[in-house]
C-alpha cells in the first residue's frame, strides 16, 4: 500500500479537506413518493497523512451491532487523532434498515451480491454503485460490519481471504481469534473490494435486531488494533491469545434437522465442543419420540440457532473443525477465565440462554 507524503482531500461528489471532519448525507436512490433515499456518511480526514479506511454496516438492514459500532467510531476520532482518512458509511441499506428487514423491501433483492453494482441494472445494484464509486473505491483498505440473519446467531469472528498477504494483515490485525478463510461471494463488498485492490474483512457479531455491548466494544478495539497496524492512530496491535483460521479445505459443516420438532441445545456454557457430544435434541410435542444431534468432530460452534423449533433441513448449528493444539489453548484459557471474552455471542450461552 503506496502512502502518500502529503495529506489529501477526500472527493465525492463533494470534497472534504485534510483537517476536516464532515457529517452528511448522501443520496443513492429515490422513493416511490421522490423523496431521496439517503445514506449516513461521516468523513474523518485527518491532519497527517495515511491510508484509507472503510467501514460499512447495515448492508444487510436489520443487523444493529455495526450500525452502533460505526455511531462509536464518528464519535470516538477528530481529524487531529487520525493520519489518513476514515470513511464510515453508517447503515448501506437504508430501504431494509427503514423497514428492519435483511433485503431491500417489496423486491427481496440482496445488496451484499450487489456490488461494485451499475449505473443501469434493478435497485440494489444502483445503489451498491453509488455508495461504491462515491466511498468504497475511494478507500485502502474496508471493514465491513455484520451479524447473523434472525432466528440465529454466530460467534464473534472475522471472514476473510487469507490466501492474499494484504487480506491477511488486515484481518489478523483485526484480532479476532476465528477466521473463516475464503473468498466472499460474488456481489458482496469484501468479494469486490478485494478484487478491485481494496483489501477487506467481514466481521461477524452476534444476533440481528439489537444492540450487544460487549460484541460492539471488541469491534471498537478491532478497529483501534487496525488502525495502530496501519499508522493511522498511536497505540498497539491486539492479540486474541489464540488464532484459528478456518480454510475452505478443513472440517466444517452446518448440521441440520433430519426432522421436524422442538429444539433444545444442550451445550455450554462454551461453543467448544467435542467429537460425540450433544449439541441439541429435537423432540415432538409428545415427548415421546426424540432425536440427539451430536457434534461430529470437535470444533467450535460458530453460529447457532435460536428459534427452538425446526422442519427438516432446518440449519441447527455451524461447527468448525479445531486440531488437538487449538482444542488445548481454548481448554486452557477457559480454565484460567481468559476465554469468557470469546463467549459466542458476548453473553453465556447455555441450553438456548442468555445469562449475563
Amino acid at each position: 500500500m503506496d502512502v502518500p507524503e502529503e495529506p489529501r482531500a477526500f472527493r465525492y461528489d463533494g470534497e472534504v479537506e485534510p483537517g476536516e471532519k464532515r457529517h452528511l448525507r448522501y443520496e443513492v436512490s429515490e422513493t416511490y413518493l421522490g423523496d431521496p433515499v439517503e445514506v449516513p456518511v461521516t468523513i474523518i480526514n485527518g491532519d497527517e497523512p495515511g491510508p484509507r479506511l472503510c467501514c460499512t454496516a447495515a448492508i444487510h438492514g436489520d443487523e444493529l451491532n455495526g450500525v452502533k459500532v460505526c455511531q462509536e467510531l464518528a464519535a470516538r476520532y477528530e481529524p487531529g487523532d487520525v493520519r489518513g482518512t476514515i470513511v464510515i458509511v453508517h447503515v448501506v441499506n437504508v430501504p431494509g434498515y427503514q423497514a428492519q428487514q435483511r433485503y431491500l423491501p417489496i423486491y427481496d433483492q440482496d445488496m451484499n451480491r450487489s456490488f461494485p453494482g451499475k449505473a443501469k441494472s434493478n435497485t440494489a445494484e444502483r445503489m451498491a454503485y453509488a455508495v461504491w464509486e462515491a466511498f468504497v473505491s475511494k478507500c485502502d483498505l474496508g471493514l465491513d460490519f455484520h451479524t447473523s440473519t434472525r432466528n440465529r446467531t454466530t460467534m464473534y469472528h472475522t471472514r476473510a481471504d487469507v490466501s492474499n498477504p494484504a487480506v491477511e494483515r488486515l484481518a489478523r490485525a483485526f484480532g479476532a481469534s476465528v477466521i473463516l478463510s475464503g473468498g466472499g461471494d460474488e456481489g458482496s463488498l469484501r468479494g469486490a473490494a478485494t478484487v478491485a485492490g481494496i483489501p477487506t474483512v467481514t466481521v461477524e457479531m452476534g444476533k440481528a435486531h439489537r444492540f450487544q455491548p460487549l460484541l460492539i466494544q471488541k469491534a471498537l478495539d478491532g478497529v483501534e488494533s487496525v488502525l495502530a497496524e496501519y499508522d493511522m492512530v498511536d497505540g498497539s496491535v491486539d492479540w486474541p491469545g489464540w488464532w484459528r483460521i478456518v480454510d475452505p479445505a478443513d472440517q466444517k459443516a452446518w448440521l441440520r434437522a433430519d426432522r421436524g420438532g422442538l429444539v433444545e441445545m444442550q451445550w455450554g456454557p462454551y461453543p467448544l465442543v467435542r467429537a460425540g457430544e450433544t449439541i441439541c435434541t429435537i423432540t415432538d410435542h409428545f415427548s415421546r419420540d426424540e432425536h440427539v444431534v451430536e457434534a461430529p468432530f470437535t470444533g467450535l460452534l460458530v453460529g447457532v440457532l435460536e428459534n427452538p423449533v425446526a422442519l427438516p433441513g432446518h440449519p441447527l448449528c455451524h461447527l468448525v473443525g479445531l486440531n488437538e493444539e487449538t482444542t488445548d489453548e481454548i481448554e486452557a484459557e477457559i480454565r484460567s477465565g481468559e476465554f469468557d471474552g470469546y463467549r459466542a455471542n458476548g453473553t453465556v450461552w447455555h441450553r438456548g440462554e442468555e445469562q449475563h
